[in-house]
C-alpha cells in the first residue's frame, strides 16, 4: 500500500497542488466539503483538520450545516466525477457564486467540467479493493494542503492540538 501511495503522490501535478492551496487562501472563507461513500468519509475527516486549522468548515448534508452561499468554496471528492449527488451540489453551488474544488481520478469528468479548481487524482492500478488508493490519497493531500497553510501561522501545531483536544 504504501508503495502505491507514494507512487501516486509522485505523479500528482505539483501546479493542481498549489491551486488547491491557493483557493484556501482565503481565512474567512466558509468551505464545505463533501463526497458520497468512503470519498465522503475523507471528506469529513479533511474537514476536521481544515476545522482545527481554524476555518469554518461544514459537511454538506449535516442538520447545522447552513446554506451555500456567494462567496463560499465547496470541496467535492469524487473518484468517478459523475456521483449524481456531488454532481448536484456542485451546480447549485455553482449558481450561488460559490468556488467549487475538487479532487478526482477522472479529470476529464462532468464534476470536472464544473469545478472552477481540479486536483486530479492520477489512480492507475491498485492491488488494493475499490477506491481504496483514491481515497487514502485524497485524505493525504488535503492534508499536506492543511500543512501549507498552516506554514503561515505563528503556532500553527500548538493551535490545532488545543482545538483538537478541546473540541472533541
Amino acid at each position: 500500500m504504501g508503495q502505491e501511495i507514494a507512487e501516486l503522490l509522485e505523479r500528482i501535478d505539483p501546479a493542481a497542488f498549489v491551486a488547491v492551496v491557493e483557493a484556501f487562501g482565503d481565512p474567512g472563507r466558509r468551505w464545505f466539503f463533501s463526497g458520497q461513500g468512503r470519498s465522503g468519509l475523507a471528506a469529513q475527516m479533511s474537514a476536521m483538520r481544515f476545522m482545527h486549522l481554524g476555518r469554518s468548515v461544514h459537511f454538506v448534508g449535516e442538520v447545522t450545516a447552513p446554506s451555500i452561499r456567494k462567496g463560499d468554496g465547496l470541496l467535492i471528492i469524487s473518484g468517478s466525477g459523475e456521483t449524481p449527488v456531488s454532481l448536484s451540489y456542485a451546480k447549485i453551488a455553482k449558481a450561488e457564486g460559490a468556488t467549487v474544488v475538487t479532487l478526482t481520478h477522472k479529470p476529464k469528468a462532468s464534476l470536472s467540467q464544473i469545478a472552477d479548481v481540479v486536483l486530479p487524482v492520477p489512480v492507475v492500478e491498485t492491488g488494493q479493493f475499490g477506491g481504496s488508493l483514491f481515497e487514502q490519497t485524497s485524505l493525504l493531500l488535503l492534508d499536506a494542503v492543511v500543512l501549507e497553510m498552516a506554514r503561515a501561522l505563528p503556532d500553527a501545531h500548538a493551535t490545532m492540538s488545543h482545538r483538537h483536544t478541546n473540541l472533541q
